[in-house]
């Protein structure tokens, strides 16, 4: 392969090089990024990231970016702040929350899925940018897009709060309200994509946008002077940050950085929107999708997002599959 990763079916291992897409044509399960592991084991050390500038772009080897990328916007390495009080209300010994709530720019964790889905967008030659959103997403495409010169075109349900959507006004975005839930607008958005030459960061570009999750597991481990937590707890949403930071966890363990051991993953669901929590509970193999009843409208989505990344199976052991 002509860069240091490729994209490659989940269940048959067909390789389909870097393209915009996220579904194998042979099968029809998802592609997902995989990476030369032997040929970063000799630049991707301890020694060498703590060298590095403190954002994101440190991991840059096990990163879908281009040799030779230049990043312009610092995201990432947010801090891991010890919450003693609260873990001993909980009976934890040492608790930390990773709080990603001071991501650059917009202060949220989308911010790293978008900055790593826009090199590719760059390296593809899409002129505009979109995504579907229910809010933290749409304001994190329309900065970056404005930063790095791209047109971008908003999605969103039409009952969607206004101040959740004013960064995004603010940076210019052309917003598009749709009549319809966030499972509505996100199959328009999957028409859309078809049809022009546009990256949707959650559709088209959604394997190279789900990597930039992997940088949370990554940071964890480096915060905790490469080595694993005991356990973990996720938000689930649907379903891909909980796989991306056990798969940064067993490729630093592949890697030899971190020692190899069981880390206890806890996906934590709203309950009026629970379906991969209720699937697991049930024992069942599929999820079904469900009609959302919960105040945190981000994650009133019926069908999990990343539902393509994650099955309840994953879920059930102490370790999802990546």
């Amino acid at each position: 392969m002509s860069e240091h990763y490729t994209l490659r079916c989940r269940e048959c291992n067909r390789d389909w090089g870097n393209r915009p897409g996220s579904i194998c044509e042979d099968c029809l399960a998802p592609l997902e990024v995989k990476y030369d592991l032997d040929a970063a084991r000799t630049s991707f050390t301890p020694e060498n990231i703590a060298r590095r500038p403190a954002n994101l772009w440190r991991y840059a080897e096990l990163l879908p970016i281009p040799a030779g990328y230049k990043p312009e916007i610092p995201v990432g390495m947010t801090p891991l702040v010890s919450a003693a009080r609260l873990g001993a209300q909980l009976g934890s010994r040492r608790l930390y929350i990773k709080n990603d709530a001071v991501n650059f720019p917009t202060l949220s964790f989308k911010d790293r899925v978008v900055a790593v889905a826009l090199v590719q967008a760059k390296a593809f030659g899409f002129q505009t940018v979109s995504c579907s959103s229910t809010g933290n997403l749409a304001n994190a495409v329309a900065a970056q897009a404005a930063r790095q010169g791209f047109d971008s075109w908003i999605f969103i349900p039409a009952d969607l709060e206004p101040a959740k959507i004013l960064g995004t006004q603010v940076f210019g975005a052309r917003l598009v309200r749709i009549a319809g839930n966030y499972d509505q607008v996100n199959r328009l958005c999957s028409q859309i994509g078809e049809r022009f030459h546009w990256g949707f960061v959650n559709i088209n570009l959604r394997p190279y946008y789900a990597e930039g999750s992997k940088t949370v597991g990554y940071e964890i481990a480096e915060q905790l002077g490469w080595r694993l937590p005991d356990n973990i707890v996720v938000p689930m949403a649907g379903g891909s940050l909980i796989t991306k930071i056990y798969k940064a966890f067993q490729e630093l363990i592949a890697l030899g950085i971190v020692e190899s051991k069981t880390v206890r993953f806890f996906g934590a669901q709203a309950t009026g929107c629970s379906p991969i929590s209720r699937a697991v509970k049930l024992g069942k193999d599929e999820i079904d999708p469900q009609k959302p009843s919960t105040i945190a409208r981000s994650l009133a989505i019926g069908n999990p997002a990343d539902g393509l990344y994650a099955t309840p199976r994953e879920f059930s052991g102490k370790q999802p599959r990546a």
